[in-house]
C-alpha cells in the first residue's frame, strides 16, 4: 500500500472511472509487494507525484490483487509505468529507470 496523499491506489474495479475516463492524464505504477525493483522504483513515483499531482493523476495497481488490468493491457513485467491520456495509453516505460526519464516522459504528455 502507499502512504503517500498524492497517489491513488486503484484495481479493477475502479481503474476505467479513475484512470480512463480521467479529465488529466494518469500516470500509473503496475506494480506487486514482492518485486524488488517495483519497491525500488516506488519513491521515485511518489516525489514525481509531489511535483507533477496538480497537473497529472497518480496511481498504483497492485498486479497481484487486479489481474484483469494488466492482462488487459499486455502487461508481462514490473515495474511497468504507463502514462493514459483520453483513454489511451501515450507512454510505457517497463524496468527501473532514472526520474529523469520519468520526467522527460511526463513533461511530453504535459
Amino acid at each position: 500500500m502507499s502512504d503517500s496523499k498524492n497517489i491513488l491506489e486503484i484495481d479493477d474495479d475502479i481503474f476505467e472511472a479513475e484512470v480512463l475516463n480521467g479529465d488529466k492524464p494518469v500516470f500509473v505504477d503496475f506494480w506487486a509487494p514482492w518485486c524488488g525493483p517495483c519497491r525500488s522504483i516506488g519513491p521515485i513515483v511518489e516525489q514525481l507525484a509531489e511535483d507533477y499531482g496538480d497537473l497529472m493523476k497518480f496511481a498504483k495497481c497492485n498486479v497481484d490483487n487486479s489481474p484483469a488490468t494488466p492482462t488487459k493491457y499486455g502487461i508481462r513485467s514490473i515495474p511497468t509505468l504507463m502514462i493514459f491520456k483520453n483513454g489511451e495509453v501515450v507512454e510505457q516505460i517497463t524496468g527501473v529507470v532514472s526520474k529523469m526519464q520519468l520526467e522527460e516522459s511526463i513533461k511530453k504528455v504535459l
